[in-house]
């Protein structure tokens, strides 16, 4: 029997193979600009690097160790979760409303649905830019308009206050994260069948409680995907926080991406630098780790 099941395998294998070649430039690709990155950093961050760039000698985990007596690197820390878990949050419930809103019958809806999409085509420099703008103390249009309708006495600084900046930051990244998530939230709702609710109504089920035991059940893999790319997304936002505040005041803003940065161009600490993106990609694999043990759980339970 162990003499027959061999040739079978080794027929197998060419078939296996086949799609190798045609796979090929893909994999070089990502190998290239994924994989080799990835284990530069990784060796860069077990080692000392001088001002120059050149890698002089193994310090093992040392670098970590630095990054984590690094001044304001608690703060850091802080800033980086408060910024991922409020942008992400704020974002997924406007955008259940505005799918909801979305996939009902009204005139212009067509248009509306393209008017979101603005926000996610523009690019995030000039976005950034355009808000900076807006803000700013001496001619910012948020000012004047505030001071008009009687809000404020005065000018405020917004991105140069420590109390208003953060959340300034945080409004934009809500506003560039809004479309993505609208639409893959509206993808799920254009999934659930019409028959659902005709059947809740039937029930005589209110709005409410069709929503909560029909519609949010079988919203939560779309849910699921919206919450997960945008962790992904706004953790690794970079332009919104380096346009608008560069960290500041201080490391009011600062997150772990922009302190890699700063770690790495202003310091001249390309070690240390390495090292914090060792950590940043470290946290992003368990985010994705996580989620693909949920939806393969999901998975299991739909087929079983």
């Amino acid at each position: 029997m162990g003499r027959d099941r061999l040739p079978r395998r080794r027929a197998r294998l060419p078939r296996a193979l086949a799609p190798l070649p045609w796979l090929a430039p893909s994999l070089l690709l990502m190998g290239g600009v994924v994989v080799y990155p990835v284990i530069e950093m990784v060796r860069t961050s077990l080692h000392d690097v001088n001002i120059s760039g050149l890698t002089t000698e193994s310090v093992g985990l040392r670098n970590f160790k630095w990054v984590f007596e690094e001044e304001g690197f608690g703060q850091v820390l802080r800033n980086t979760v408060v910024w991922v878990v409020l942008v992400v949050g704020i974002t997924v419930l406007i955008s259940l409303a505005l799918a909801q809103l979305l996939d009902q019958r009204f005139p212009g809806r067509r248009v509306v649905r393209w008017a979101l999409i603005v926000p996610w085509a523009a690019s995030l420099v000039m976005t950034a830019a355009i808000w900076k703008w807006m803000l700013n103390y001496y001619y910012g249009i948020i000012n004047g308009a505030l001071q008009w309708v009687g809000l404020i006495d005065k000018p405020r600084d917004w991105l140069g206050d420590a109390s208003t900046s953060f959340y300034a930051m945080v409004l934009v990244g809500v506003i560039v994260s809004l479309p993505f998530t609208t639409y893959v939230i509206l993808a799920g709702l254009q999934g659930i069948p019409r028959e659902l609710y005709e059947a809740a109504r039937v029930d005589g089920a209110g709005a409410w409680r069709t929503y909560r035991a029909i519609v949010l059940p079988l919203l939560r893999p779309a849910l699921l995907v919206a919450v997960v790319l945008n962790v992904i997304y706004v953790f690794n936002s970079f332009p919104i926080i380096w346009i608008m505040t560069q960290g500041g005041p201080g490391r009011d803003t600062d997150t772990t991406v922009t302190m890699v940065y700063k770690l790495a161009f202003r310091d001249h600490a390309i070690d240390e630098a390495a090292a914090l993106s060792v950590l940043n990609v470290g946290a992003l694999v368990v985010i994705v780790i996580a989620y693909v043990a949920v939806v393969g759980r999901r998975s299991r339970e739909v087929t079983a």
